[in-house]
């Protein structure tokens, strides 16, 4: 069913004969894809505190800012620096969702800033800058929007303790980010963006077309949502929710430098998941040695069909990727980084799981430094595609091991919730 929280209705998904805008939509995404967290700079003549009112001038969330920048973004606002520190540890280690929560804060200066707007700062869907649109937070939780936390609107639990969380934007849009526990570990699967414009025939999240790219601080709180639902802190982030990552790629940077340097993880704890993005995974290797120092964040890049032709088919915005093109793309990004890519690969009943297919698929991969993760296809709504069999499944792993292929099988978890890969969608219930 659709969405019913007052957002714009989706936008069809992209046909393969769309090219001229699918490659606008690539060209301006890596020349300017979305949003770095909101410098303390930005901030500067946010809020002066004189004998007379403050001027209503929007301020940005302040999610995904560190301590150095939190500090001076509280000494801009007339604070000593030490307010920015304890803005850092309710943000990050106690989870405030509102300025009321954070009782160390002066009252008098709380109520100044939960009075004023805040910008919204997600990029449209192609590229374009962010809005200038001022957002007046709920009153229900004061402060919420300026914090850069995002509301509950509905949860789903698993029968295997898979959770997968509805969060509601501070303009009106939804996203879904799902926990995936188990004994020693707990992964929080995110989303970069509203819908997605990739089209893949087998994924829910396209069938609703892109909406926009989400900020640093909207990707980040998704870790924190998922931490506060669970009561576990998470120990893997993954990329593999709704959208396409490498079209929001400084967001998706900046989020992983702010996990890794505000909530404590490691870089090799995270994935970035793609289907492919024409030039981007060479530029991706340099801004994230730029920006992170290094890049130890796994990338896995879906493949879903040993072969062109068929790739299209599955994925119609592949025709303007050759998947030969990706694969160098792909050996330039382990050059640059000396990381290994992991390569996905959803089976299709009858469709791309058979023995030729395998065979095709080591001869494709042949010397190349990889892995190989098998995803059984998750049934959607929309298409009647079949999940492989388990014996297929199993012939098909034990095809590329005998090749060499280093090869694993990912269990499906959430499947009664619609939260396993593939699934979300934006909608309650």
């Amino acid at each position: 069913m659709a969405d019913s929280l007052g957002a714009s209705s989706p936008q069809d998904p992209p046909k393969a004969a769309d090219s001229a805008l699918l490659n606008s939509t690539w060209v301006n995404a890596t020349a300017a894809t979305a949003t770095d967290a909101p410098s303390a700079a930005a901030s500067a003549a946010a809020l002066a505190f004189t004998d007379g009112p403050p001027e209503a001038v929007p301020l940005s969330p302040l999610l995904g800012l560190g301590v150095a920048e939190l500090e001076a973004w509280a000494q801009e606002q007339g604070q000593p620096s030490f307010r920015g520190r304890q803005l850092h540890d309710w943000l990050y280690n106690r989870g405030a969702r509102s300025l009321e929560a954070i009782t160390v804060l002066p009252k008098a200066w709380r109520q100044r800033l939960r009075d004023l707007p805040v910008i919204q700062a997600g990029p449209g869907p192609s590229g374009q800058p962010p809005r200038e649109e001022s957002i007046n937070p709920g009153e229900s939780e004061p402060g919420r929007a300026l914090l850069g936390r995002s509301r509950l609107l509905h949860r789903s639990d698993a029968r295997d303790g898979t959770c997968k969380l509805l969060l509601a934007t501070v303009d009106g849009l939804s996203i879904e980010t799902v926990g995936i526990p188990s004994d020693d570990r707990l992964t929080v699967c995110v989303s970069s963006q509203v819908g997605c414009s990739m089209a893949c025939r087998f994924c829910a999240t396209g069938k609703g077309g892109l909406q926009r790219s989400l900020a640093v601080h909207e990707i980040v709180d998704q870790v924190l949502s998922v931490r506060e639902a669970m009561g576990r802190r998470p120990s893997h982030v993954v990329f593999m929710g709704m959208g396409e990552p490498l079209l929001n790629s400084e967001a998706v940077l900046a989020a992983i430098d702010c996990l890794c340097r505000d909530l404590g993880m490691a870089q090799r704890q995270i994935t970035v998941s793609t289907v492919g993005v024409p030039r981007t995974l060479p530029t991706l290797a340099e801004r994230a040695l730029d920006r992170l120092g290094r890049a130890q964040f796994t990338l896995a890049v879906s493949l879903h069909a040993p072969d062109q032709q068929l790739r299209e088919e599955l994925i119609p915005t592949a025709h303007a990727y050759p998947i030969e093109e990706l694969l160098d793309d792909c050996r330039h990004y382990v050059a640059i980084t000396g990381r290994r890519v992991s390569f996905e690969y959803v089976l299709l009943g009858s469709i791309n799981d058979q023995p030729r297919h395998a065979e095709a698929l080591a001869g494709l991969l042949r010397g190349f430094q990889s892995h190989v993760n098998l995803i059984p296809y998750n049934p959607i709504e929309e298409e009647e595609f079949q999940r492989p069999s388990p014996a297929a499944v199993e012939a098909f792993r034990t095809a590329l091991a005998r090749r060499h292929v280093a090869v694993s099988v990912r269990a499906s978890r959430g499947l009664d919730q619609d939260a396993a890969c593939g699934q979300l969608r934006r909608r309650l219930g």
